[in-house]
């Protein structure tokens, strides 16, 4: 089974193919019975997200309906065990990325065992973010040096780096074209922060499992990883054509 990371900005019946592959793996794993997916939401408008992101999943499903088990999760609350039991998916959703990780971070252990025995999760926007082993904050400075665009009117934080669920290697930032967040994540490979990473546009996922990865969307998925004096950017896809491919020492694991 895959690790799905989509960067953001699929939000409309539209972007329902994006999330197909997820939903297609889910109910493979749930063989002929109905699939269920675990939906979870850290957003600060939780409710409404976890059942958004509910139905673009029951839109891109082909097969049996899924059952969705939506979960709207509470800043400062941590999301149980029972959360992610006996499901065939699990799917997180966007919202403050550190929200997101301290919601999630007592259950990292269970997701990775989960994923490992077969069960796909997708991540979206921050739930992206945190699927790496290094889960990149909001900060939009290292050293205090500005590495990334923000408000004019209001210094920004400093980026910190905390353990992610360890799905993929290295780290992940989302609506990197859109946002302008290439630039923060080189630097954050040029100083040391992260061994390396990848950055995904907007309404671009990126599909992750035993064959290698998997580009599908608008966009691109960026790759950043150090080289002797400095650092190396590619990209892997085309705007608007899959690409499959591999990302040698910075994707060789998703467990």
């Amino acid at each position: 089974m895959s690790v799905h990371l989509i960067g953001g900005g699929a939000t409309t019946g539209a972007d329902a193919p994006l999330y197909a592959p997820f939903v297609a793996e889910a109910a493979l794993r749930a063989g002929r019975g109905r699939p269920r997916v675990a939906v979870i939401s850290l957003h600060p408008e939780a409710e409404e997200k976890a059942a958004a992101l509910g139905e673009l999943l029951t839109e891109a499903g082909t097969g049996p309906a899924i059952e969705v088990r939506l979960t709207a999760g509470r800043p400062g609350v941590p999301i149980g065990l029972g959360t992610i039991a006996d499901v065939d998916g699990i799917a997180v959703g966007g919202g403050v990325v550190e929200d997101v990780r301290a919601g999630l971070e007592p259950v990292f252990g269970e997701l990775r065992r989960l994923v490992a025995g077969g069960v796909p999760y997708l991540g979206v926007s921050a739930g992206a973010m945190i699927a790496a082993e290094g889960s990149l904050g909001s900060g939009s400075r290292i050293g205090g040096v500005v590495v990334s665009p923000e408000d004019p009117d209001e210094a920004g934080d400093e980026l910190e780096i905390e353990a992610g669920i360890g799905l993929v290697d290295g780290a992940i930032d989302a609506h990197v074209a859109e946002r302008g967040m290439l630039s923060r994540l080189v630097a954050a490979v040029e100083s040391g922060l992260v061994a390396g990473g990848l950055g995904i546009d907007e309404r671009t996922a990126l599909i992750v499992g035993a064959g290698g990865l998997r580009v599908e969307g608008k966009g691109r998925v960026w790759r950043v990883l150090p080289t002797e004096g400095g650092v190396l950017v590619s990209t892997i896809g085309t705007r608007g054509r899959p690409s499959k491919g591999s990302a040698p020492g910075l994707v060789d694991s998703f467990t």
